[in-house]
């Protein structure tokens, strides 16, 4: 064989190894939540308790804190054109059910990514106090309003020191 000839082979297979090894980074497709089964959610009807509603579907993805008894199951399907990089969301669905007072099914709702914004499942930042405001305004913040005795017109914090007045 030609010197010519194994140099070229040789240039052939490093690009399709290269190719092959980069293919695996090319576009992912990647889905969060619960996906509901149509012909189990067809089967919840207004009346139901919530004991049938948990067997009929399985655990909520959340529960309502306040307000009205509410059951939410959510699933979302989002993708990235290459791997490491931000997902963008594709589709997104809700599925929600409402309970009255004596917690039975009131109504059930289905909400799609048209209807909101985006359910954001995994945070990647912890909330703290404070993010409002500048650094040295927490720095200095309590020199302007400083009374280590009170004011005169109101209560101190020192304990004892209204008396006698």
């Amino acid at each position: 064989m030609s010197r010519r000839l194994v140099s070229s082979l040789a240039r052939v297979s490093v690009l399709a190894l290269l190719g092959a090894g980069l293919s695996g980074c090319i576009g992912e497709e990647i889905r969060h939540g619960y996906v509901i089964d149509q012909a189990a959610l067809a089967t919840v009807k207004p009346g139901m308790s919530a004991e049938q509603v948990l067997q009929i579907l399985g655990s909520p993805s959340t529960v309502s804190t306040v307000g009205n008894k509410s059951w939410y199951y959510i699933s979302q399907n989002s993708s990235r054109t290459v791997l490491f990089l931000g997902e963008s969301v594709d589709d997104q669905k809700v599925t929600a059910i409402y309970y009255n007072q004596a917690f039975k099914v009131e109504r059930v709702a289905l909400y799609g990514l048209q209807d909101g914004r985006v359910f954001d499942f995994i945070e990647r930042k912890t909330p703290s106090s404070g993010a409002d405001r500048a650094f040295l305004g927490q720095l200095f913040r309590g020199l302007t309003r400083y009374e280590p005795f009170g004011s005169g017109a109101g209560s101190s914090v020192v304990p004892g020191a209204n008396r006698g007045q």
